[in-house]
């Protein structure tokens, strides 16, 4: 990631990798499969020109650590990892960005920790016990990766093992218009070392399983709560989400305070659009805590 710093730090009892750029007020940038912290290297970087930018590697992905355990893996010990690490970095406020996995990592974080988030934006998701509770065909189909990472140990792991590169850049490939031109050829490349070593594959098959199995049941005693912050809800214009759902809808009785924007792009329109992406993502930014623009203020 040309223009950040790369460290790794141990907390809340795992080795945390993260990639730093800028200075001001704090973003941390939560990354999701089966990506890592470098798809943050565009727009990451044009935000770090206002702002503190933290972009670390979850648990079971890129290089960060990898517990044995499905239950280590629920989006609860994800973002406590989180958490531990802008505490530790000596930020008691930041602003807090999560897509796919680590938009789901984000809002759980939120959940368990308002104080400390400024404001929230999620990525290219719906609710994760919404999606799991009212699943339909269309989503069964476009997401079955889903079920498929969440069986047990090792089946999935050896079908993947057996090729990463082509599994993997399948799933780059689906959940709206994408093409692997769409995405740097850097970050593209440190995607491919990440998930064929094997201990990545394990870690992010832990992770869906951790979904299915104890996040579930976790946001389901959480359905009635909101998060206060200000929250932005970004999607892909041409992503399997916004095919298969109304996403700003899905997320009206859980934030409080929402405005939402569709981008140019599929499930990827970070890497599609990354500069839609920033524009409508530092507009919101800096606009925290009035909270007043409207959907069409974004490209």
């Amino acid at each position: 990631m040309q223009g950040f710093e790369t460290e790794m730090v141990r907390v809340n009892g795992q080795h945390i990798c993260f990639a730093r750029a800028g200075t001001g007020p704090a973003v941390l940038l939560l990354h999701g499969f089966p990506q890592t912290r470098a798809m943050w290297h565009d727009v990451g970087l044009r935000l770090s020109t206002d702002f503190t930018v933290i972009a670390p590697d979850l648990r079971g992905y890129g290089a960060s650590a990898k517990p044995q355990g499905t239950r280590n893996y629920t989006f609860r010990h994800m973002a406590q990892d989180q958490l531990a690490l802008m505490e530790h970095l000596g930020f008691s406020t930041f602003h807090l960005v999560g897509h796919d996995r680590g938009g789901r990592v984000a809002h759980r974080l939120v959940l368990d920790a308002q104080q400390p988030v400024q404001s929230l934006t999620l990525m290219d998701i719906v609710p994760t016990h919404l999606l799991l509770d009212q699943l339909s065909r269309q989503v069964a189909t476009a997401y079955y990766h889903w079920f498929f990472l969440a069986q047990p140990a090792p089946f999935p792991e050896n079908m993947i093992t057996h090729d990463p590169d082509t599994y993997f850049e399948s799933c780059l490939l689906g959940w709206g218009a994408a093409k692997l031109s769409d995405f740097a050829p850097d970050a593209l490349a440190a995607y491919r070392e990440a998930w064929r070593q094997p201990d990545t594959i394990r870690g992010m098959c832990a992770d869906y399983r951790a979904a299915l199995h104890h996040d579930f049941d976790l946001d389901a005693a959480d359905l009635a709560r909101k998060v206060t912050c200000p929250a932005l809800v970004l999607y892909g214009a041409d992503g399997a989400m916004a095919q298969a759902f109304d996403v700003p809808e899905t997320w009206r009785n859980r934030l409080a305070d929402m405005r939402a924007a569709a981008i140019p792009g599929g499930h990827f329109f970070v890497d599609q659009s990354p500069g839609p992406t920033y524009d409508a993502l530092v507009n919101f930014l800096k606009q925290v805590p009035g909270g007043t623009l409207a959907p069409s203020d974004y490209p």
